[in-house]
C-alpha cells in the first residue's frame, strides 16, 4: 500500500461524520444492485415467512387456544405479530453470510486499500439489509391481510400505530443484524455464518410469546420469555396492531412492551455494532 493512501486513510477530507455517512451509503447502494443483479436472493428471502404465515395459520390455527378460545381467526390475528418478528430477525443469517462471502472472497481487503471510513463497510451492509428486509415485510403483510389477519381485531387502532408497529419490527431487524455482522466476522465461511446465524435465533424466537401465550409456559420458561427482547417487540405489535394477546404479566417488558422494545433494540445496536467494528479493525489489521 502506497504512502498516499495510508495519508489519505489516515486523515479522509471533510468531516469524519460526513465522510462515514457517505461512503456507509456508496456501500449499501453496492449491495443493493446486487441483489437486484441476484433476484433470487429476493424471492427465496420472501417464500420462507409466507410458508410460516400459511403453516401456522391453516395448519395449527384451530389447535391454538387463545383468550380462552381455538377460534382459527383469533389465532391468525395473535399469530401474524410474531411472524412478522420472526421475518425481521431470520434476517440476521443472510447477513451475516453475506458479510463473510465477502471477506472469504477478497473483497474487504479491497476496501482496506480505499480513503474511506471503515465502519462503512459494515454500515452499509447492514442499511443495505435493512432495505431488503423492509420490502419482505411489505409483501408479508400483503400475504397477511389475504389470509384474513386484520388490525384492530380487538381494540381500536390507527394509521400512525400501525406505521410504529412495523417501524419497531425494522429497527429490531437492524439491531440483530449487527449481530450476524458479528458472526459473520468471526467464522471461516459463508456456510458457517449460516449455520451459526440460526443455532441461536430458533431459541430467541421460539421461546417466547411469539406463537403461543407465554402465560401457559413452566414458570422459569415464562419469565424467559417475558424478558425475552423479542417479545418485548412482539407483544408491542400487538399492543398498536390491536391485536388479540395482551399479556397479563406483571413483567416489565410485557407491562411496557413498546419502550422495552425500543431500548433492547437501541442497546443491541450499540453492543453489538461497537463489538462488530472492533472485531472487522482487528480482522483486517
Amino acid at each position: 500500500m502506497s504512502a498516499a493512501t495510508d495519508s489519505a486513510r489516515i486523515t479522509p477530507p471533510g468531516n469524519v461524520l460526513t465522510q462515514s455517512v457517505r461512503d456507509s451509503m456508496v456501500v449499501a447502494k453496492r449491495n443493493l444492485i446486487r441483489m437486484t443483479r441476484i433476484p433470487e436472493m429476493v424471492i427465496f428471502g420472501l417464500i420462507q415467512p409466507i410458508m410460516f404465515v400459511v403453516l401456522f395459520t391453516y395448519v395449527f390455527g384451530g389447535s391454538m387456544q387463545i383468550q380462552g378460545t381455538t377460534d382459527p381467526s383469533v389465532y391468525k390475528n395473535f399469530l401474524m405479530a410474531g411472524i412478522f418478528a420472526q421475518t425481521v430477525t431470520f434476517a440476521t443469517a443472510s447477513s451475516g453470510a453475506g458479510i463473510a462471502d465477502d471477506m472469504h472472497k477478497g473483497l474487504i481487503d479491497r476496501f482496506r486499500s480505499l480513503p474511506m471510513a471503515r465502519g462503512a463497510v459494515l454500515t452499509g451492509r447492514t442499511f443495505a439489509d435493512l432495505v431488503q428486509t423492509a420490502l419482505t415485510l411489505f409483501v408479508l403483510a400483503a400475504v397477511a391481510l389475504l389470509v384474513g389477519w386484520r388490525v384492530g381485531s380487538d381494540g381500536d387502532t390507527n394509521v400512525g400505530r400501525v406505521l410504529a408497529a412495523f417501524g419497531l419490527l425494522l429497527l429490531l431487524g437492524y439491531a440483530f443484524t449487527w449481530i450476524g455482522a458479528l458472526i459473520g466476522l468471526s467464522v471461516r465461511t459463508p456456510e458457517a455464518a449460516t449455520s451459526g446465524g440460526l443455532i441461536w435465533l430458533f431459541p430467541v424466537t421460539f421461546v417466547s410469546n411469539a406463537f403461543v401465550d407465554s402465560g401457559k409456559m413452566t414458570p422459569w420458561l415464562r419469565h424467559v420469555a417475558e424478558w425475552n427482547p423479542f417479545s418485548a417487540t412482539v407483544q408491542a405489535c400487538r399492543v398498536l396492531f390491536a391485536n388479540p394477546g395482551q399479556s397479563t404479566s406483571t413483567a416489565w417488558p410485557m407491562q411496557h412492551p413498546v419502550w422495552a422494545s425500543l431500548i433492547y433494540s437501541a442497546l443491541i445496536i450499540l453492543v453489538f455494532r461497537a463489538l462488530a467494528v472492533r472485531k472487522y479493525r482487528s480482522a483486517t489489521a
